[in-house]
C-alpha cells in the first residue's frame, strides 16, 4: 500500500480509504460477517482510512464500525472518518450532542477525521449561525475530534468560500474522469491543496460506474491504449496520478472489489501516467460529457434560480441516471440532494418557466424545458411519499431521544 502525507500534520494516510456507505447487505441489513471479513483484510491489507457518516445504511454504518474495530482490536491501527449531519442540528448544542452519540456509536474516544457533511451555500450560512467554528475548536481542544474537515457538494465560488472561511485540515470532495468541471472540480481539488488542506475523494467511480460496461464511444478510446487497464483501473489511476489528492474512498461490498482497488493501488504514483494516457483520459471524459442528455457544464451562470431550483445539480443527476445502469442509486441521491430529503428541496418541478437561466446560460440550454424531463424521469410518486414522510419521522426520531434521555 501506497501512502500520503496529510500537508498541516504530516499524517500518513493510504491513497486507497474505504468509504463505508455501500456495505454488503442480508435482508435489508448490513451483512456483518462479510463486512467484518472485508474490513479486517482491507486492514491487514494496508488501509488505514475509514469514512462513514451518521445516516449511512440508517445509522448502521457507524454502529458496525464500531463494533468490527473493538472486536478485532484494530482501532488503534485506522483513522476513523465521520460526518457531522448538520441538516438535523438547529442549535450549539445539537452539534455536541451528535458528536457525543457517534463517539458512542463508534465505541471510541476521538474521531481522528470529522467532517461537517455535504455542505452547500445553504448549509454554510446554516452552520455558521449555529457557531460550528467555537464547536470544532473546543472539540478539537477536549480531544473528541483530532482533525476538522467538510465535505461538499455545490459550486465552485462556495467551494472557495467555505475553504477560507475556517481552518480546515482536510475536505472532501466528488472528483472523478466527468466531473471535472462540476462542484468544485479541478479548480477546487487546485484551490485547496494550495491552502495545504489534505484532499480526500468521493465518487471516485460514480457510485461504481465507471468501473461497470463503459458506453461504447468511450470503449473506443481506451482500446487506443498501449497498456490495457480496467475501467475501474483508468479511473482510480487518473485520480492518483494527481499529487493534490491525498485519500481516494471506494465502496468496496465484494473481495474481488478490494482485492482490485488493492492491486491498483499499489500503482498509484503521482505523475504515474504519461503524456499519452492522460489525454485518452481527457478525451474519455470529453466523451462522457457529449453522450450525456444535458450538456450542462455545472459552470452555474444560472444561479441563483428564484425559485430554488438547483439547475446544475438537477442535471448532473439526470445525466448519470440515463448514462449508467444503477438508476435506483441516482434517484436515491435526486431524493436526498434536491427532493428536500436531507436539505431544502431544490428540484426541477419547482421551475416556474421564467427563463431568467436561458438568458445566462453560455451553453445555451433551454434550461426551463430539460427541466420538465428531468422532472418526468426523476420525480415521481415513490418521491411524494418517501420525502414526506422521512420528515416527519426524523424530528419525532429527536423528540423520542430527548425523552429518553430525560
Amino acid at each position: 500500500m501506497l501512502y500520503r502525507k496529510v500537508p498541516k500534520t504530516g499524517d500518513e494516510l493510504s491513497i486507497l480509504g474505504y468509504g463505508c456507505m455501500r456495505f454488503p447487505q442480508k435482508n435489508g441489513r448490513i451483512d456483518y460477517e462479510y463486512t467484518k471479513e472485508l474490513l479486517v483484510h482491507a486492514m491487514e491489507s494496508g488501509i488505514n482510512y475509514l469514512d462513514t457518516a451518521w445516516g449511512y445504511h440508517n445509522g448502521q454504518s457507524e454502529e458496525v464500525v464500531g463494533k468490527i474495530l473493538e472486536e478485532t482490536g484494530s482501532r488503534d491501527r485506522v483513522r476513523i472518518a465521520t460526518k457531522l449531519p448538520h441538516w438535523l442540528a438547529s442549535s450549539r448544542e445539537d452539534m455536541d450532542g451528535y458528536l457525543d452519540k457517534q463517539l458512542k456509536r463508534l465505541r471510541t474516544g476521538h474521531i481522528d477525521y470529522y467532517l461537517i457533511h455535504d455542505l452547500t451555500k445553504g448549509g454554510w450560512e446554516k452552520i455558521k449561525t449555529m457557531g460550528f467554528a467555537d464547536f470544532l475548536d473546543k472539540a478539537k481542544k477536549d480531544g473528541r475530534i483530532t482533525y476538522a474537515g467538510f465535505s461538499f457538494h455545490d459550486d465552485i465560488e462556495t467551494f472557495k468560500e467555505i475553504v477560507d472561511g475556517y481552518d480546515w485540515d482536510f475536505c472532501q470532495i466528488q472528483y472523478n474522469l466527468i466531473d471535472t468541471t462540476n462542484q468544485a472540480g479541478t479548480e477546487g481539488l487546485e484551490y485547496a491543496a494550495s491552502k495545504n488542506l489534505a484532499v480526500m475523494i468521493m465518487e471516485p467511480l460514480r457510485g461504481g460506474n465507471l468501473a461497470r460496461i463503459q458506453p461504447a464511444e468511450v470503449g473506443k478510446i481506451w482500446e487506443e491504449a498501449k497498456t490495457r487497464r480496467t475501467p475501474a483501473e483508468w479511473a482510480l489511476r487518473w485520480l492518483w496520478n494527481r499529487p493534490e489528492v491525498t485519500v481516494v474512498l471506494s465502496g468496496m461490498t465484494e473481495t474481488d472489489q478490494l482485492d482490485e482497488n488493492l492491486r491498483i493501488a499499489e500503482e498509484g504514483l503521482p505523475g504515474s501516467l504519461t503524456e499519452e494516457e492522460l489525454e485518452l483520459a481527457k478525451r474519455a471524459g470529453e466523451k462522457y460529457r457529449e453522450i450525456m442528455k444535458v450538456g450542462c457544464t455545472g459552470c452555474s451562470y444560472c444561479m441563483p434560480c428564484p425559485f430554488g431550483v438547483n439547475i446544475p445539480a438537477c442535471f448532473e443527476i439526470y445525466n448519470s441516471y440515463h448514462m449508467f445502469d444503477d438508476k435506483r442509486h441516482e434517484k436515491f441521491m435526486y431524493m436526498s440532494r434536491l427532493g428536500g430529503l436531507l436539505n431544502k428541496k431544490s428540484a426541477a418541478s419547482l421551475c416556474r418557466n421564467c427563463g431568467r437561466c436561458v438568458k445566462a446560460c453560455p451553453q445555451h440550454i433551454d434550461i426551463p424545458n430539460e427541466l420538465k424531463k428531468v422532472k418526468n424521469d426523476m420525480e415521481g410518486p415513490v418521491m411524494k411519499i418517501i420525502v414526506p414522510v422521512s420528515r416527519i419521522y426524523v424530528p419525532l426520531r429527536k423528540k423520542l431521544d430527548l425523552l429518553r434521555k430525560r
